[in-house]
């Protein structure tokens, strides 16, 4: 008898994918248990889900570094993300792992990002009581708050989503690359848009960097990418070269000196905090006015409820709660 599309896929995947990729027919399974599809594998499926969903389209309105620009051509939330998403599918290919599970996680890591970029999230883990974390945000996206009954992913997804940053490592090879790719877009990017923005020009950047990586953004990129991969090629982590590394690193540092923190990027910064402060006060005074949300605390429905806004979105309410309109007849 003749298998279905997904099976044919799943068999493929057995075929040419390396031992060390995650195979999607031994995917770690479900929240809830689901009937798996004809067309499409595990991570297919998941991949779709987060391309569809809210979460993901309001990106397109959420600050990468730069507030509210009025350029055209300067990074937000989604660029960043299919950036990230499009160079761990290149480093994934290239080593010949797992290309669905890989974009699936690159399409879903930043679900949970602020309004305002990192000003946000440093404000949301002041003022709530729970803390803020967007990666932890991310996941309680795709977990509960996505069409009120979150989406379901797989166990492989919804790790790597939630250690794409901070200590603990992805247990597949997959996660790690989205791990990785997510700085290389991120440093690459904002030095392209701080260039653009006037806050930095090419000559700034650090020679020592720029010898080893490369003089432009193009070359920057493929330098890392190709390190990535030669490095990582049959072993059980993904990583860069020493050199290589340790110039990324040096530049990440040279970014948090002088873009990141107190440039002319930052300037509005104070103001977008300000916001978040005022609307947090002002629901949690007024639950009336919130949404319906799963069961939780009234603070952490409060924080749902704020960071899943787009800058735009938080900036209109804010004038509707607290900017006087003038009298009209």
């Amino acid at each position: 008898m003749e298998g279905t599309i997904r099976e044919k896929f799943e068999e493929r995947e057995k075929r040419i994918l390396s031992p060390l990729a995650a195979a999607s027919a031994c995917s770690r399974g479900r929240l809830k248990y689901e009937p798996k599809c004809d067309l499409r594998t595990e991570f297919q499926r998941d991949r779709d889900r987060i391309l569809h969903s809210k979460s993901f389209r309001r990106l397109k309105h959420k600050t990468q570094v730069f507030i509210a620009p009025e350029g055209d051509h300067f990074r937000t939330r989604l660029t960043h993300t299919l950036e990230v998403a499009q160079i761990a599918r290149t480093i994934a290919r290239a080593l010949n792992l797992n290309e669905d599970l890989t974009e699936a996680i690159g399409l879903g890591h930043d679900l949970g990002h602020t309004p305002f970029g990192h000003a946000g999230e440093e404000v949301l883990n002041v003022i709530v009581p729970e803390g803020f974390r967007h990666n932890e945000q991310s996941l309680r996206v795709v977990d509960f708050l996505e069409q009120g009954k979150g989406l379901n992913l797989t166990q492989e997804v919804r790790d790597g989503i939630l250690c794409h940053t901070g200590e603990q490592e992805p247990f597949t090879l997959e996660g790690q690359i989205v791990r990785i790719a997510d700085r290389i877009a991120y440093i690459n990017h904002d030095i392209d848009d701080a260039i653009r923005g006037g806050v930095l020009t090419n000559s700034d950047l650090p020679k020592e960097c720029i010898w080893i990586l490369g003089a432009d953004h193009r070359s920057r990129i493929n330098t890392m990418v190709v390190d990535v991969v030669k490095t990582s090629m049959g072993q059980e982590k993904i990583r860069m070269s020493e050199t290589v590394w340790e110039a990324t690193k040096q530049l990440r540092v040279f970014l948090f000196e002088n873009v990141y923190v107190g440039s002319l990027a930052k300037a509005e910064e104070e103001k977008a905090k300000h916001i978040i402060e005022e609307l947090y006060t002002y629901y949690m005074d007024n639950p009336d006015a919130l949404p319906a949300s799963p069961n939780s605390s009234l603070s952490r429905t409060v924080c749902d409820y704020i960071a899943g806004m787009t800058d735009r979105f938080a900036i209109k309410q804010f004038r509707r709660l607290f900017v006087p309109r003038g009298f009209e007849i």
